[in-house]
């Protein structure tokens, strides 16, 4: 009997959790998240089984794999002797217990390159967002408060170029203004080479230089951010410019900011408080929607600014044939953009009310 109550109780915490709206559209978008996930798996599976590379040949070479003994282990070891859908099985428990498979040009598992790569990359995207959210939001916010005047046709300026111009050409002529003709800032890498390695740490050199208390590094490190941050958020810089430009010009004709006009609210605070607040949504959804275009726009950047990160492992691994590591960039990309994805939808939930959760 007793037992039948602690049920029946659990039952109904579950019953009235499930209830809770909040709760209700996380674990919805959790679970949308998770199949996103493994539908992820399957398209990048699926188009790497399509590539006319043979995985043999790329990962024993031409030498190795003109031995048929030691093909045939190979194949057999890796089960590429199986049918597609036996060897998508033993590929997705791989990826489960963490074996995500060895790079070729690296000779380390694709897991633990990721692993050391990802903070560069993570480092430069988070700044790039900084810089671009910054700027962008009180360009937007100018061009709509001083609409058709000089501040607007400044920002239109800066949006068309934004969306118009190629960030390769446009990395390395920052690099040829700032670096080779100015010298105020350095053309590649993340910190200054004579300065010494922070050993251990979280890989993020900014986070990393602040924590042991070196100045000299931080200030290395956060120039070597500049401008492969403002190349790479250019077109993020654009396009947050165009939204908050257009949502805020919605805001402005809206009741509630006359009424607080009316009341003898300062500028300020009517912009502070009603129209910013309110164009806040649609900042945030760019921003998020935005998060996975910078991560795939890195290859370029980081060729361009020799970063060590993500983009360059890619293009290397590319140029290389290093299909492993191919698949691991493509799945560590795609799953990040979801989590950032997910993060933005409970953000936008908490900062507008007015989001239908049913």
């Amino acid at each position: 009997m007793a037992v039948d109550t602690s049920v029946s109780t659990a039952r109904a915490r579950v019953g009235r959790l499930s209830r809770h709206p909040v709760l209700s559209f996380a674990l919805r978008r959790l679970g949308l998240t998770l199949l996103l996930g493994l539908g992820i798996t399957v398209i990048t599976f699926v188009l790497t089984a399509l590539v006319p590379i043979d995985p043999v040949v790329a990962a024993l070479g031409e030498r190795g794999a003109s031995d048929p003994e030691v093909v045939a282990v190979y194949r057999a070891n890796h089960g590429l002797d199986e049918p597609l859908p036996v060897q998508y099985w033993i590929y997705l428990t791989g990826l489960l217990r963490g074996d995500w498979g060895m790079s070729t040009q690296t000779q380390r598992p694709v897991l633990q390159d990721l692993l050391s790569y990802a903070p560069a990359t993570l480092e430069l995207v988070f700044a790039t967002i900084i810089f671009a959210v910054v700027f962008g939001v009180l360009i937007g916010l100018a061009a709509a408060v001083y609409r058709s005047k000089w501040p607007d046709h400044f920002a239109r300026f800066i949006a068309l170029m934004g969306v118009s111009t190629p960030i390769f050409w446009f990395g390395i002529v920052m690099i040829m203004i700032f670096f080779a003709q100015l010298g105020w800032l350095p053309s590649g890498g993340r910190v200054d080479p004579a300065l010494p390695k922070i050993s251990g740490g979280t890989g993020f050199m900014v986070l990393d230089a602040i924590s042991t208390g070196q100045a000299t590094i931080l200030v290395s490190a956060m120039k070597h951010l500049i401008l492969p941050a403002i190349v790479l958020g250019l077109g993020t810089l654009a396009l947050i410019i165009r939204i908050t430009r257009a949502s805020v010009l919605e805001v402005l004709g809206n009741d509630y900011v006359r009424a607080g006009r009316a009341k003898g609210l300062g500028s300020s605070t009517v912009i502070g408080k009603y129209v910013l607040r309110a164009a806040s949504g649609s900042i945030l959804t760019v921003t998020g929607v935005a998060f996975g275009g910078l991560l795939a726009g890195t290859v370029l950047i980081e060729t361009v600014f020799n970063w060590p990160g993500l983009g360059l492992y890619a293009y290397r691994s590319a140029t290389t044939a290093d299909l492993n590591s191919i698949m691991g960039v493509t799945l560590f990309v795609s799953m990040a953009y979801i989590l950032v994805n997910l993060i933005v939808d409970l953000f936008y939930m908490v900062i507008d009310p007015r989001v239908r959760l049913s």
